[in-house]
């Protein structure tokens, strides 16, 4: 079953029968009485993972909330259905499109692609990551905007030198690009290295980064 699609027609047949049922109901209304029913769910604990779409010049980015913080943020190219079938899978099925938990959120990477934001001011649940990959990334967020790490840097600050490819595999599986970083983890030898977002996508934050 994909968990993803029925969330989704379920959400546009929830809105669809509300038009049918109050004709005289604008769009905008029918939006907002779904944001208060998705707030309802939130507070009988019925929601377990809110996500929404973030509009940006890599395109649109999926972010993803528990009530314990910010805990996914994917590129489209992980392809958005594959990546809340997976949420829905490691965390919970109770997973509902609302700004509820992830209007901050976007707010914030607006104002960070804008050039108003270096830094987030955002909880985080690392819940996904564990070991090694974890001790990485929470160690990923102290690397300054606009500033690099290496691979193998970063592999010699969290107490494994030799651990160079196991970094780089820990920034493939960061489960919260661009608030954790990982983009800022660059090869020795001055290339820029793989991204989730893919290669172009790293070039253009750096150089985003490079000229505020």
């Amino acid at each position: 079953m994909n968990i993803t699609t029925d969330t989704d027609a379920a959400n546009r047949l929830f809105i669809d029968d509300l038009a049918t049922a109050l004709p005289e109901t604008s769009t905008d209304d029918l939006a907002r009485l779904s944001d208060r029913l998705s707030a309802a769910a939130d507070r009988h604990h019925l929601l377990d993972v809110s996500y929404r779409s973030v509009d940006s010049p890599l395109g649109p980015l999926l972010v993803a909330a528990t009530s314990a913080g910010l805990v996914r943020v994917a590129f489209e190219r992980e392809d958005h259905e594959a990546v809340l079938a997976g949420l829905a899978a490691s965390i919970s099925p109770r997973i509902l499109r609302s700004g509820r938990r992830t209007d901050v959120v976007a707010g914030q990477l607006d104002e960070y692609f804008a050039g108003r934001r270096r830094t987030f001011d955002l909880t985080i649940d690392l819940r996904l990551v564990s070991g090694f990959r974890r001790t990485v990334i929470s160690h990923l967020r102290d690397i300054a905007y606009g500033a690099t790490a290496t691979y193998a840097g970063v592999a010699a600050a969290t107490g494994n030198p030799k651990a160079v490819r196991a970094v780089g595999s820990a920034c493939s599986h960061n489960p919260v690009p661009l608030v954790i970083p990982c983009h800022r983890v660059v090869r020795s030898d001055g290339g820029v290295g793989q991204y989730l977002g893919g290669v172009e996508a790293k070039t253009s934050l750096l150089a985003m980064e490079a000229a505020a």
